[in-house]
Formats: C-alpha cells, sequence, structure tokens
C-alpha cells in the first residue's frame, strides 16, 4: 500500500514536466531544428575530428623547434669472453655491467624547413576551420529548405482541405435539392459528387507529401521519424529580391563563403610544403650535448687488491660530458629528396586545380541560384494576378450555379482553375523564399 501510494505521488509530481517535454519535443523551431540537425550530423562530427587532428599536426610543427633530450640506461650481465667497458680489457668471466647516459639535441637550421612546416600546418588547420564550418553551413541551408517544404507542404494541405469543405458544402446543398426533386439538371449533383471525389484524392495526396517532407526533415535531424510532430511557421517570410547581380553574388561568395577559403587555404599550404621539401636539401646545423657513466663488476682496485671498486665510486669516476657541433650535408641520398620535392609539386598543382574548379562551380551554382530566384519571383508575380482572377471568376460561377443559370460543368471548371492556381501560388511564395536562402548562403549570411 506504501508503495502505491509513492508511485501515485511521482507519478504525479512528473506529469507536468512530462507533458512539458512532450510539448517541446512536438513542436519544434527552425532555429532548434539546425541546432539539433548540427549537433547529430556525422560530416560535422567527422570535421571536427579532422580539426583536431590538424591542431595535433600544428603544435607538434611548433614543437620541433625544442631541443630533443634522450635518457638511457643499460643494466646486463656478460658471459665468456668480453671487454670490459671501464678500462678497456678483456676478461673472460661472468661480469655485471651497468651504462648510463643522456643525450640533447637542438637543431639550429635546416634549411628554414622548421619554420615552412609550422606555416603549413597553420594553414592547413585554418583550411580545417573552414571545412568545419563549411560542414555547419550545408547542414544549416539543408535543413532550412527540408524545413521550408514541410511548411509549404502544410500550407497547401490546408488549401486542399479548404477546397474540399468547399466541394462538400455544395455536395451538401445539391443533396438536398436532390432528394426533395427541386434540382433542374440531375447530373449537377453527380458532377459535384465527383468532384468532391477528386478533392479527396488530392487530399490524400497533400497528406503524403507533407508527412514524406517531414521523414526527409527528419532525418536530416537525424532524430526517429514521427508523424504527429509539427514545426513552428517561420515568421517574416516575407517574399525578397535580392540586391545586386549575380556576378555581385559570386564576387562577395569568393570573399565569405567557408569552402571557398577552405580550398585558397589548403593551396596556399601545399606551397609551403614546397619549400619544406627544398629544405632538405640544405645543410643542418645542429647542437649537441651528452653524459656518461658506466660500470662492471671486472674494475678491481688493483692488480694486487682483487676488490671490485664499489658501484657509485664507478659512476663518479667514470662520468663524463661530451658536446658539439653537428653538420650534416646532403650529398646523394638515393634522389629522395628531389623526389619529395616532385611530389610536392605535384600536390601544389592538384590543390590549384581543386582552387580553380571550386571558383568555376561556385560561379556556375550562383548563376542558377540567382536565374532560379528571378523565374520564381516572375511566377509569383504572374501567379497572383492569376489567382485575382480566378477567385472573381470563380465567385461569379459559384452565384450563377446556385441561382440555376450555370452548368456543373462550367462550375467545376471555375472551381478547378482557382484551385489550381492557389497552389501554385503557395508553391511559387515558398519557392521565393527557398533561392533566397541559398543566395543567402552563398554570401556567407544565413539569416533566419
Amino acid at each position: 500500500m506504501r508503495y502505491f501510494k509513492f508511485l501515485l505521488f511521482s507519478l504525479i509530481t512528473l506529469s507536468p514536466v512530462l507533458a512539458h517535454s512532450q510539448a517541446v519535443d512536438t513542436l519544434l523551431t527552425l532555429q532548434q531544428c539546425i541546432d539539433i540537425a548540427i549537433k547529430h550530423n556525422l560530416d560535422v562530427r567527422k570535421s571536427e575530428l579532422q580539426l583536431q587532428s590538424a591542431k595535433v599536426d600544428k603544435n607538434q610543427a611548433k614543437e620541433n623547434l625544442l631541443p630533443s633530450i634522450n635518457g638511457q640506461i643499460d643494466h646486463g650481465i656478460n658471459n665468456g669472453r668480453s671487454l670490459n667497458q671501464v678500462d678497456y680489457t678483456y676478461v673472460n668471466a661472468s661480469t655485471k655491467f651497468a651504462n648510463y647516459n643522456a643525450n640533447a639535441n637542438l637543431t639550429l637550421f635546416s634549411g628554414l624547413q622548421n619554420l615552412n612546416k609550422i606555416k603549413q600546418t597553420s594553414l592547413a588547420y585554418q583550411a580545417g576551420e573552414m571545412d568545419l564550418q563549411q560542414a555547419k553551413d550545408l547542414v544549416t541551408i539543408n535543413t532550412i529548405t527540408a524545413y521550408l517544404q514541410v511548411l509549404n507542404n502544410t500550407e497547401a494541405l490546408s488549401q486542399v482541405q479548404n477546397q474540399l469543405e468547399v466541394s462538400k458544402k455544395q455536395l451538401d446543398r445539391l443533396d438536398i435539392l436532390e432528394k426533395q426533386g427541386a434540382n433542374k439538371q440531375p447530373n449537377d449533383f453527380y458532377d459535384l459528387k465527383g468532384t468532391y471525389a477528386d478533392n479527396q484524392v488530392t487530399y490524400v495526396n497533400a497528406k503524403a507529401t507533407l508527412q514524406t517532407s517531414k521523414l526527409n526533415l527528419l532525418q536530416i535531424l537525424n532524430i526517429p521519424y514521427r508523424p504527429e510532430i509539427r514545426f513552428e511557421k517561420v515568421s517574416g517570410a516575407e517574399i525578397l529580391q535580392q540586391n545586386g547581380t549575380s556576378d555581385q553574388i559570386y564576387q562577395t561568395a569568393l570573399a565569405q563563403l567557408a569552402y571557398v577559403k577552405a580550398a585558397t587555404l589548403r593551396r596556399q599550404s601545399a606551397e609551403k610544403g614546397v619549400a619544406f621539401a627544398k629544405g632538405a636539401l640544405s645543410p643542418t646545423i645542429s647542437l649537441f650535448g651528452g653524459l656518461n657513466t658506466t660500470y662492471s663488476s671486472a674494475t678491481k682496485v688493483s692488480d694486487v687488491d682483487n676488490s671490485t671498486i664499489p658501484y657509485r665510486d664507478q659512476l663518479k669516476n667514470n662520468f663524463n660530458n661530451n658536446f658539439g657541433v653537428t653538420v650534416r650535408i646532403p650529398i646523394l641520398n638515393f634522389w629522395q629528396n628531389r623526389n619529395k620535392i616532385t611530389l610536392a609539386k605535384i600536390d601544389l598543382q592538384n590543390y590549384k586545380y581543386v582552387e580553380e574548379n571550386t571558383k568555376i562551380q561556385l560561379r556556375q551554382n550562383v548563376e542558377q541560384a540567382y536565374l532560379n530566384m528571378t523565374n520564381a519571383l516572375e511566377r509569383y508575380a504572374a501567379l497572383q494576378d492569376q489567382v485575382k482572377a480566378y477567385a472573381e471568376s470563380f465567385r461569379i460561377a459559384e452565384i450563377r450555379f446556385n441561382a440555376g443559370v450555370l452548368t456543373s460543368v462550367d462550375y467545376v471548371l471555375a472551381k478547378n482553375y482557382l484551385d489550381r492556381a492557389n497552389l501554385n501560388l503557395i508553391n511559387a511564395r515558398y519557392d521565393c523564399y527557398i533561392y533566397n536562402k541559398i543566395l543567402d548562403y552563398y554570401q556567407g549570411h544565413l539569416a533566419l
């Protein structure tokens, strides 16, 4: 009984929280969709990992300027005839030995390889940042486009539902007249009944189209599909004419778009890669230094006294150090260095082609999007006039049909013309808004 009371109390307490969670879960805004899509998108996560890897490469290139310091300790046993490393005499016995050494090396000059490597990896890291931003931009524009398509299909479904209601009202009126025997044209009832059935089919298709667009959006968000999820209307979804020409938008895209910047940065990084490879042909100048000491159980105090010199005393007595300058001059190394230069130049040429091709594709995409936007605006303006004309035509046709002076065929034609024009107007309006957002993307600002 006590458990049941506790369970009941918990359900009552948590019910407002669960209700709020469900409400939030079933109504999503555009910004929420974008945030969810970016968070769940695997391409974005992959770009983040690649950026982390590029950061490690950049840090390593800087850390290569530091000296290298290494220590080594050897302890072992020699059996049989071996060289005593302390007094350099041969002994034929089982001896214990120990070696301690520490070495340091600092490169002073290597054909500016380290500096060029730092610049190369830094540029590659900046390119990785642009790749990450590009991945987020692509997810954002895809989410916006899919979101607007859902709103478009939602509004289209509402329009189809209104058409269905108009047909139902007219069909109910004729049904009453038919039962009363007051219907002057018997075929009118069946013509309207067929029109109503056609509207029902259109409604089913529009509903299926809406669910398909929802599925597409939720797949972009990478969350499970649920038909009950609703999406908030976008405020201020007005039709805007893009300022500037296609070439002006292209020039802005060259300076603002992330993947264009990434292509340029990778080409610059490849240029530093060539300089890095050429540096291997130059002499390398470095400082070195070391500390060493040894121990051997075969080292005796004297020929008379066969006792072994103590461990610590040997380490102290055998301690030595060294330091100096090393100059390494590459003369012939199987042509490896020159082949590496050739490969670096090939990589550079490849990145130049990638950069050029990126700009060409960008221009083509901007021109296509701008043309689509222009055509959509013209289509939207023409459809506005068409809807006004067909709306007035249908109003007159409905009055005349109700008065019995217009055939059902003419009435159905007038209604179909208006229905089709209204749906086309909805599609054209959202086409304008979608193309507008695509051009915003090319200009580097995706304002919601």
